[in-house]
């Protein structure tokens, strides 16, 4: 029989899960709404249905485990923990589904997983110490530290989207101030256009972007035309950006930081002042080293293949503090 893993990447809109083999192939991938407002056992009852249904329709794939990936997961307790944008309290999600597939189960943070399916299936197969960033709605990020994912001891070590910039900075929903994510994301740069327009509040550029569904493409073309407005937006997070990276690469020394998702699209019109930002910011014996790369995943797949990689190379994954 051909054995699989259940890699499943649990979002706040969307659910995707695919069959991942040891390689990295995807033999099949999926999506469900999440549907966070509803409890979490209906949308466990949902995915239950589709998993059943392709184990039904391929009697020949033997599952051996499941990995998850999950905002607020708690990687060493398996449970899901008030995640943002679903009501779901805390759900043991790992006791839930070995209990019914009776399998090995395991969890870890969405960006965790991300950074998990670069080392294994991407560009940092030959890394032992990089840092993902994923650029969405927020900013997330996956510590890979000595060889192995960086959790702390409550499994909530990395969370780089809340190293304070600027305390008496923007403040964040998680109730701090001058968070790096409130100027590097999706909600970041909404609040940068909001400023920009209270300085020049008739910039025809400016007011025709969606702040509702606020669009990176378009953003992204406007640079290319050499609009300066569009220009100061990504020169405004690049400079953010810049600084909040040194103080990680400060800490942890990388080999690159690796970008994924949402803004990382923008490739090098965003990448390129970074790095000048970044080199600015950091101490001389770390100039030049450190580079910053766009993901060579496709998109959607990275936390897919991180999940299923906490079943297919799950013994060396573990550090629960610097140094152990």
């Amino acid at each position: 029989m051909k054995k699989v893993v259940l890699g499943i990447d649990i979002g706040g809109t969307n659910t995707v899960f695919a069959w991942v083999d040891k390689s990295g192939n995807i033999l099949s991938l999926q999506e469900i709404s999440t549907q966070g407002t509803e409890p979490a056992q209906k949308f466990v009852d949902r995915l239950g249905e589709k998993v059943d249904h392709f184990l039904k329709n391929n009697s020949d794939c033997l599952l051996i485990g499941i990995g998850v990936g999950a905002p607020n997961a708690n990687h060493f307790s398996g449970i899901i923990q008030n995640p943002p944008n679903l009501d779901w309290g805390e759900v043991d999600i790992v006791s839930i589904l070995s209990q019914k597939y009776f399998c090995d189960v395991k969890l870890t943070n969405d960006a965790n997983a991300a950074a998990l399916g670069e080392k294994y299936y991407g560009l940092a197969k030959e890394m032992d110490d990089f840092i993902m960033i994923t650029l969405g709605t927020g900013l997330g990020s996956g510590i890979y530290s000595n060889g192995r994912i960086l959790y702390g001891d409550n499994s909530m070590a990395g969370e780089l989207g809340h190293l304070s910039i600027d305390p008496n900075g923007r403040l964040c929903t998680c109730g701090l101030k001058g968070c790096l994510e409130m100027y590097v994301s999706a909600k970041g740069i909404k609040e940068t256009i909001k400023e920009m327009l209270d300085k020049n509040p008739d910039d025809g550029f400016l007011n025709s972007l969606n702040m509702d569904n606020l669009d990176g493409k378009k953003i992204d073309a406007a640079v290319d035309r050499g609009n300066v407005s569009a220009l100061n937006i990504y020169k405004e997070v690049s400079n953010k950006l810049g600084f909040g990276l040194a103080q990680a690469a400060i800490l942890f020394s990388p080999n690159a930081f690796i970008f994924y998702g949402g803004y990382s699209q923008a490739g090098d019109r965003l990448l390129f002042p970074t790095r000048v930002a970044l080199e600015s910011y950091l101490m001389d014996n770390l100039k030049g080293k450190i580079q910053l790369l766009q993901s060579g995943l496709p998109v959607g797949h990275a936390g897919i293949l991180g999940a299923a990689s906490l079943i297919w190379h799950s013994k060396p994954l573990l550090m629960k503090a610097i140094g152990e």
